[in-house]
């Protein structure tokens, strides 16, 4: 990860409100950054940030896009021979950047509030008319 290239002009994306936490979304060029705030009175001033790579997030969208019912388990095993995904937290935060870019969308909590996600078919942007 290059410091320099993620405090180069963050762009705020979305803000993304979760059973526990509330995500916000910033891009930089090669990264987002994502700061994440808990919703509970006892801990409200407490918060935490995630780095995830844009190659990551794109990646994730390319392999699962479609789909629904995603959970950041089936994030892991999709991207299980690549680096893009190590964890289960960087699944689930990959998972709120793609929500708060409007690619996904949270669907249910399930048992033991596991999370379920839709996500959406990765389509490039269409050219303008003149």
């Amino acid at each position: 990860m290059n410091i320099r290239k993620l405090q180069q002009g963050l762009r705020y994306r979305g803000r993304v409100a979760a059973v526990r936490q509330t995500y916000h979304v910033f891009e930089a060029s090669d990264y987002f950054f994502v700061l994440s705030f808990a919703l509970s009175k006892s801990r409200r001033a407490s918060g935490y940030f995630n780095v995830v790579s844009t190659a990551a997030v794109d990646y994730v969208q390319g392999r699962l896009g479609g789909k629904s019912g995603v959970t950041a388990k089936d994030v892991v095993a999709a991207a299980r021979r690549t680096k893009h995904v190590p964890t289960s937290l960087m699944a689930l935060t990959i998972l709120y950047v793609l929500v708060a870019l409007e690619q996904a969308r949270i669907t249910r909590s399930g048992e033991h509030r596991q999370l379920f996600f839709a996500v959406r078919k990765h389509r490039p942007p269409k050219p303008k008319r003149r």
